[in-house]
């Protein structure tokens, strides 16, 4: 398995130029239902998951075909996916895009938040901290 490198700075010069996410900009939370309507949806997932040895036309080509092929890159985006086949674009691509994307929504200087810290957040409030009383104090 190869580690995945930092994009350099003219592929994320032309990642902002790319008009897949451009398309992906305008498209975000627009259609909050957009995974029911996927051309993906009829068709084996392991086509938009190859091996890192396997070509990923077949995916690149059908998504690129797709209704809701911006929703589908805004999301991969937004979540900081750079795994399979996602909005017509591979992994690489992503990486590359991702550096513009979280330049425009201004979170280019924090880490991303992992995906189940809203969800635990939910389930597990955070504890209210007590404070104790000096021992012999009264109330």
């Amino acid at each position: 398995m190869t580690r995945a490198r930092m994009p350099r700075p003219h592929e994320v010069d032309a990642a902002r130029r790319d008009p897949r996410l451009l398309r992906a900009v305008d498209e975000r939370g627009l259609d909050p239902a957009w995974r029911t309507r996927g051309a993906c949806q009829a068709v084996d997932p392991e086509t938009f998951f190859p091996a890192p040895s396997e070509p990923a036309d077949a995916a690149v080509a059908l998504c690129r075909t797709c209704d809701v092929q911006g929703a589908c890159l805004a999301w991969a985006l937004e979540v900081g996916d750079c795994h399979g086949v996602w909005g017509a674009t591979t992994p690489r691509e992503r990486r590359a895009m991702l550096v513009a994307w979280r330049a425009e929504n201004g979170t280019a200087d924090r880490p991303a938040e992992p995906l189940m810290l809203p969800l635990i957040r939910l389930i597990a409030p955070p504890r209210r901290s007590v404070e104790l009383a000096p021992v012999g104090a009264r109330p």
